[in-house]
């Protein structure tokens, strides 16, 4: 059941895996941010290590499908991530504990950064680099979503109560209409990117419903298909035993039906035998 988290009194608590996160994050920055102030050369050397860059990946820098989402340069691209890691992220990770956050964090990172990677090989869309974890951010969003369907949150700074799919749908949408704009470039397409990863970790996860489901349709249809095999074979039996001027009997499953349990003075009680369906 959803529940209203806008209602909440107060800042959201800074504790657990979004906490640790967080700080990390803001470490990483204030480092980039003094290299670039007295030292330039080797600022701009951490960004190049740092960043995702399909080029670098082709040459083996695999280290970037997890280092971009820790490398910023625009102060508030940092502050709009890390404010949508803080306020939803900590009511994502009360429902599914520090070791899943950490899980769709950086899963959801290296999920987009694969999905950009290979569509950059296009050499159409998705050229450029990506840094920030927006796409992180845009996966927990997803997440509180699913989790939270329908549930009013508060857009900060704003006072004010709006349903989280309509965030989702703003957020989509906005960012679509960057990547157009970008002409399909990498960091918009990682941020899009990001909400489907976080859909997709969902369904994994703690879609049981959704697999169950499947794994139901799937049995339903394999003993389907072996009930109908054995009534078709019941047929050919019943055909088979008249040419030889015997008659055997069979019910609608299938199931043989002995010569006695046809006999209508048969006592009720007496016994069946036949294959069990």
């Amino acid at each position: 059941m959803a529940r209203n988290f806008s209602s909440e009194i107060g800042l959201p608590p800074f504790r657990g895996a979004v906490r640790q996160l967080i700080l990390a994050s803001v470490a990483i920055y204030v480092v980039i941010l003094l290299l670039m102030a007295f030292a330039p050369a080797s600022g701009q050397t951490l960004l190049t290590l740092g960043v995702l860059n399909p080029a670098s990946i082709r040459e083996g820098w695999l280290w970037q499908f997890v280092t971009y989402a820790f490398m910023y340069v625009d102060p508030l691209d940092f502050a709009l991530s890390l404010l949508g890691v803080y306020f939803l992220g900590w009511a994502v990770e009360e429902r599914i504990g520090s070791a899943a956050f950490y899980g769709l964090f950086f899963g959801s990172i290296i999920l987009s950064g694969l999905a950009g990677f290979i569509l950059s090989l296009t050499h159409v869309i998705a050229q450029g680099t990506a840094l920030g974890s927006g796409a992180a951010t845009n996966a927990i969003l997803m997440v509180f979503y699913l989790q939270n369907r329908g549930a009013p949150i508060m857009l900060f700074p704003l006072p004010i109560r709006i349903p989280v799919k309509w965030i989702v749908l703003f957020t989509a949408a906005i960012e679509t209409a960057y990547l157009l704009l970008s002409h399909f470039a990498l960091f918009y397409m990682i941020l899009l990117l990001g909400l489907g990863a976080g859909y997709v970790w969902y369904l994994v996860f703690f879609g049981r419903h959704f697999s169950t489901g499947i794994s139901e349709r799937f049995y339903g249809l394999r003993n389907g298909y072996y009930r109908w095999k054995r009534r078709r074979a019941a047929r050919k039996f019943e055909v088979y035993m008249r040419k030889h001027d015997r008659k055997v009997t069979f019910d609608e499953h299938g199931n043989y039906i002995p010569p006695d349990d046809l006999d209508p003075k048969k006592k009720n009680g007496g016994s069946k035998s036949g294959w069990v369906n």
